[in-house]
């Protein structure tokens, strides 16, 4: 009965038939679709196991990090703007938000130029990062990546991130202020009927700030290209989720009479996980629903790495070869896994493997950029080396060697001298010449 009850799920969610029905039933076909994708997700348990881990980085981090954030913004004299912020992203705790908040804020005011100093500085810097990159990685899962940024490029991003993004919130911040003060505004603001419309976007200003947060997240910190328009996407609903769940939490929070029985002193620190818990998992989910907002192919199939034949992985290593070579001889032009991986339509996930057998072979080099190039002349890289890498690279052999049968060792000796006559004597070189007569 359940089977029976999927298969009828699956003809609704992937068949025609509401397609059929003009806008209102594609609108409808297209929410369910994506519904089901994020349900399946979070239903194989790597999005919630991701989120709880980043609840254990957030406990060792939370204060070193919003310490390191006011320490950049004490020195322009603007951090008491973002401070008023933190208590209104803890509201849905009630009095328990306002009460950690201070407490966070103690501790912060706490910290000065002599704490900060030498091993200590190293510390909060360390801890930051660290953070930020077990973001960066939550988010390259999402989005099939699966080579990380280079070193140096993430400490200089990361320290990027944690100095000059809170700059740009206080300005933005600062820029609504001083809107808000406009004689025009004030006007406006007494006005019976627009003076309702500003007090409520007024009221919306965290939900609106959460929102590009969440939108700049998912733009910058997946180590791929992502789509202005899928990050929006992912952000506009992450922000309307963590909006709603700020309000439903609130109320929780406001009836927990029963919890607070149970676990007496621990009732804040529970509640508090479970928050962070929440959050955590809002933002991977949308961020899952920004990758298959640009990649609506994988709606269907889920984290399932594709499978490729032997035909279509010699395919990929002969294209990744020819793109690679024909950037090398157009100056200007970059080549990385997240252009390879737009321009083939292939995930990074799957490139990955062809093009560490391609490295391992030398035929392949990167530099500190992670711009890929040629390993060496392209005259000497035969088509036969970039099809031996995946013809023959990988093989893990066995203790002892097959024992083929003779009809079959001899077809294969003459498969394989076919593909050699076939690519005999050319070059990568040769091909980019062919291409460009």
């Amino acid at each position: 009965m359940a089977h029976g009850f999927v298969e009828k799920l699956n003809r609704v969610i992937w068949g025609d038939a509401l397609y059929r029905r003009g806008l209102p039933g594609r609108t409808v076909s297209i929410v369910l679709r994506y519904c089901y994708a994020v349900m399946r997700d979070l239903m194989s348990g790597q999005l919630t196991l991701r989120a709880m881990s980043l609840v254990y980085t957030t406990l060792l981090s939370i204060v070193p990090l919003i310490a390191l954030i006011f320490s950049v913004l004490k020195g322009f004299g603007v951090h008491e703007q973002l401070e008023k912020y933190m208590y209104a992203l803890l509201a849905p705790l009630g009095d328990k938000g306002a009460e950690i908040t201070d407490n966070v804020m103690q501790l912060v005011h706490s910290v000065n130029g002599k704490v900060l100093g030498g091993i200590s500085l190293a510390f909060f810097i360390y801890t930051a990062i660290s953070m930020v990159q077990k973001v960066e990685e939550s988010f390259n899962y999402v989005w099939y990546v699966s080579k990380p940024r280079s070193f140096s490029k993430r400490f200089t991003e990361y320290l990027f991130v944690l100095f000059i993004g809170p700059i740009f919130i206080v300005i933005a911040l600062g820029m609504i202020t001083s809107l808000q003060n406009e004689t025009l505004i004030q006007y406006l603001l007494k006005n019976d009927i627009l003076g309702p419309l500003f007090i409520a976007t007024s009221k919306l200003t965290p939900y609106l700030l959460v929102t590009a947060v969440f939108t700049f997240l998912y733009a910058y910190m997946p180590n791929t290209q992502v789509r202005i328009r899928s990050a929006l996407v992912g952000g506009i609903t992450g922000g309307f989720l963590w909006a709603s769940t700020s309000v439903l939490f609130a109320a929780f929070v406001m009836n927990s009479a029963r919890t607070q029985a149970i676990y007496a002193s621990f009732a804040i620190a529970i509640t508090v996980l479970i928050w962070l818990y929440l959050n955590w998992l809002i933002l991977l989910i949308g961020a899952q629903l920004a990758f298959y907002f640009q990649n609506p192919a994988y709606l269907r199939i889920g984290r399932r790495e594709p499978r490729l034949s032997n035909s279509m992985r010699e395919r990929l290593a002969l294209n990744v070869m020819f793109l690679v070579g024909r950037a090398f001889r157009n100056p200007g032009q970059i080549v990385n896994v997240g252009t390879l991986s737009e321009t083939i339509k292939i995930p990074s996930i799957t490139l990955a493997p062809v093009i560490a057998g391609l490295e391992k072979d030398g035929l392949l080099t990167s530099n500190d950029s992670e711009e890929l190039l040629p390993g060496r002349e392209m005259a000497r890289i035969g088509l036969n080396d970039i099809l031996a890498v995946v013809r023959i690279g990988g093989e893990t052999g066995s203790h002892r060697d097959p024992e083929w049968a003779i009809e079959i060792e001899g077809l294969g000796r003459q498969l394989d001298g076919a593909l050699l006559t076939t690519v005999a004597g050319r070059s990568l070189s040769d091909l980019l010449d062919q291409a460009d007569g």
